[in-house]
Order: C-alpha cells, then structure tokens, then sequence
C-alpha cells in the first residue's frame, strides 16, 4: 500500500480544474450507479485518465479506502481539491447509505457553479478587451503620434494652451517610464489584496461592494444563488443544518454575507428560526428571507433553497446582460472624450498660429 507520503509533493498542492472535478464526480456517480464497488469504480476511473494530479490523487484514494479508510477521510487530505462541501456531503452519503445520489448532485452542484463563474467570465471578456485594446492604442498615440506634434511646437515656438502642455508631459511621462505602466494594475491589486488582509477592513471593503451601483446588485445576486444553492445540496443531503451554515459560509466569497451567515448559525443554536435572523442582518434580499420562511413553514426548506438558486442564477444572467450592455457605450463615450482631448489639445496651438498669421 501506497502512502500518502509517497506521493509528489506537488501532487499534494497543486490544484485540479473544477471542470476535471465536475467531470470525475458525475463518472464516479454513473459508475456507482450501474453497480460496481467504490475501489473498482476509482480504479477504472484511474486507468482512463491521463498522467496529472488528479490520476496520482485517485491512485491514493484506491489505496487508502483499500485499506479502510472511509471515502470521505480520504477526499479530506486534499483540501486543494475537494471543498469542505464536498467532503461533508460525501460523509452523510456514506452514513446514509445513499453515496451514489450524493455524487449526482455534487456533480449537478459543481457543474451549476462552474456555468454560473463561465457566464459571468465571459460577459466582462469583450468589455475587458476593449479596454485593453483602447489602451494599447492610447500608448502608441503618446509613444509615437505627440512626439512628432512635440518637436513641430517646439520649431514654432511660443507659448502653449494648458490641455496642450498636459498632453504633451503625459506623453514623455509614458516614453520615458513606459516600464512603469504594468506595474500600475499590479500595484493596485497588491494594494486590495493588503487592505482586505485584516478582517476588520475586508468587512469594510465587501459591504461597500454590495452598494456599488449596478455591479452591488449583481454581486448580491451571485452570492444569494450560491448561498441557497449550496446549503440547499447540503441540507438535501443529509447533513446538518449547523454543520451545513458553517460549511457554506466559507463558499459565499463576501464577508458581509458570510458574516451573517454565521449569526443565522448562532441563532438556530439558540432555538430561533432561520429567517429571521436573515431578515435581521439586511444582507438578504426581503424575498429570499420570505421564501426561506415559506420553506421553514412547510418543512421544505431544502427544496425552497435550491428554487432560490434557480431565479436568482437566472436574475444573474439577466443582470449580466444589462451590465454588458451598460458597459460597452460607457467604453465608447470615455474612448470619445479622451480621443477629443487629444485632438482638441494638439490642434488649440495651430489654431492659435493661424490667427497670428491672419
């Protein structure tokens, strides 16, 4: 038997894809489905897979559960790759007897997240290239077009108007610390990365971005329907609903709601009820907590988180294409005004020269 020390040390850390994941749990769930053992079915997924992390990840999960180790306890010595969610719903599968239905929806779970993160990734891809390519083109115009509108200014001679005088020291600045510029986007993302290190800030920072017009409602939307969607697949799998609370709390990915989570959490244990404390905390929208109440009242909870998930994912893509919309012509107007600026600026000096000739 293989131990778990055997293995690469990159193995351990390197992550795997959750496409990879989504794929792995949907084969394992088939294959538990049409009656083969848990080993056999690892080992025939193992023998299909080419050589990564994942295949010497599935080598060590065959030697361990081979060994008796429970299939969770396993998954949990990859943390990198299996999420706490993922591990927990596979724990009350096994107490349940039920590991086959638990993989089914871990594996819908996953590949609902997975569409969710590539629709909004691929709706801010044009806008971001447009910036990019908008940029790159206000470079070459500092680098290479004012320079030659520069030296004819110079030979004229006289003084220049002040959009002039801007333009002209904005476009050496570029020539002559162009080695500056990436580091600019560096420096800022350095900078977040710095302030939300410290708790205290980073519950600053989330809250304020739930009140940023138009990206705030989104990304409330997107952090509701993985809420519900996750403690929905969690409580329909059977695990607790504390347990369920502290693992999704730690897969919301905003701390103000991730906070509230908790007090939801907190408040249960007291003998409270779920939407209440929801409504207390204002990170919920007034009709999720009426229809988490809709869903305590009928004792369908589970089912009335994951209908949640479902409008509000479809609220997200709504909302994506009403920020992808709103974005382009923003793009547009700035591109305008700064391209005006320019004109305007290079072309002030001559109209000054064809008066002094008139």
């Amino acid at each position: 038997m293989k131990l778990l020390k055997d293995l690469p040390v990159l193995t351990l850390k390197k992550k795997v894809r959750t496409k990879s994941l989504v794929v792995f749990t949907r084969q394992l769930s088939t294959l538990i489905a049409a009656g083969l053992p848990l080993v056999k079915a690892l080992r025939t997924l193992y023998d299909q897979l080419e050589s990564g992390a994942l295949k010497d990840i599935i080598r060590q999960l065959v030697d361990e559960v081979e060994s008796g180790t429970n299939f969770s306890e396993s998954l949990s010595h990859f943390p990198r790759v299996f999420p706490e969610f993922y591990i927990n719903m596979i724990k009350a599968g096994e107490l349940g007897g039920m590991l086959e239905g638990i993989l089914k929806r871990l594996s819908e779970f996953l590949d609902k997240n997975q569409k969710l993160r590539e629709r909004i990734k691929s709706a801010l891809m044009y806008p971001s290239f447009v910036l990019l390519v908008a940029v790159l083109i206000l470079i070459m115009l500092m680098v290479f077009v004012i320079p030659t509108f520069t030296n004819m200014f110079s030979e004229l001679g006289g003084a220049l108007p002040l959009p002039t005088k801007v333009l002209i020291t904005t476009s050496e600045l570029i020539r002559k610390a162009w080695y500056l510029i990436p580091l600019i986007p560096i420096s800022i993302i350095f900078l977040y990365k710095l302030i939300i290190r410290k708790p205290s800030r980073r519950l600053l920072v989330d809250k304020i971005k739930l009140h940023i017009p138009v990206v705030g409602a989104l990304t409330q939307q997107v952090c509701v329907a993985r809420f519900s969607r996750t403690l929905g697949t969690l409580l329909t799998s059977g695990v607790p609903i504390l347990n369920a609370l502290e693992t999704v709390r730690d897969t919301i990915g905003n701390e103000f709601i991730a906070r509230a989570v908790l007090e939801v959490r907190d408040s249960i244990k007291e003998g409270e009820s779920v939407s209440g404390p929801m409504e207390a905390s204002r990170a919920f929208p007034p009709l999720v907590v009426k229809m988490v109440n809709i869903g305590e009242e009928t004792g369908q909870l589970d089912k009335m988180l994951i209908q949640i998930a479902d409008n509000f994912e479809e609220e997200v893509d709504v909302a994506i294409g009403g920020l992808t919309s709103l974005l382009e012509p923003l793009l547009v107007v700035f591109m305008g005004l700064v391209v005006g600026f320019i004109v305007i600026s290079m072309f002030m000096p001559l109209f000054s020269l064809a008066k002094l000739i008139e």
